[in-house]
């Protein structure tokens, strides 16, 4: 789980500063250039997805392509419930919490397809996962009311 969060806190880092290139690139300011934007985004993610796969075979994280696929729908999970959170205006906030997700993920990704671990742990820690939405939509709700 170590080596996968490691792995991962660096594929945070890269894919935030690779968004952010792109986003400086496209220099959007006006709604007509958001959807090739987010295409941008998009594509970059979905690369780096694809390369952790790899990445984490390397590093001895096995199966690197199930380890990913679960680290992805982690990520999913995260970025939802981030959507609650306050935001900062400090870049290196946003690199260190990109880090920080990634590195959560990948570790929750390796825990939920490790062979070893009980099925109630894994059960136990999906259902956790799935519980942080409602608990954001509920911290969403009391921040920006109804």
């Amino acid at each position: 789980m170590g080596r996968a969060a490691l792995t991962c806190a660096a594929l945070g880092v890269l894919w935030w500063a690779t968004v952010r290139l792109a986003w400086t690139g496209v220099g959007c300011e006006e709604w007509g250039c958001l959807v090739p934007a987010v295409g941008i985004v998009a594509v970059i993610t979905a690369v780096l997805v694809g390369g952790s796969a790899y990445l984490l075979e390397r590093v001895d994280v096995r199966p690197g392509r199930r380890v990913a696929l679960v680290t992805a729908g982690v990520l999913v999970v995260f970025r939802l419930v981030g959507e609650s959170l306050p935001s900062w205006t400090s870049e290196f906030a946003h690199a260190v919490t990109a880090a920080v997700a990634f590195a959560g993920a990948g570790g929750l990704g390796a825990f939920l397809t490790e062979p070893g671990v009980a099925r109630r742990w894994k059960a136990l820690t999906a259902l956790a996962l799935v519980g942080l939405m409602p608990l954001a939509l509920v911290v969403s709700w009391a921040r920006f009311g109804a």
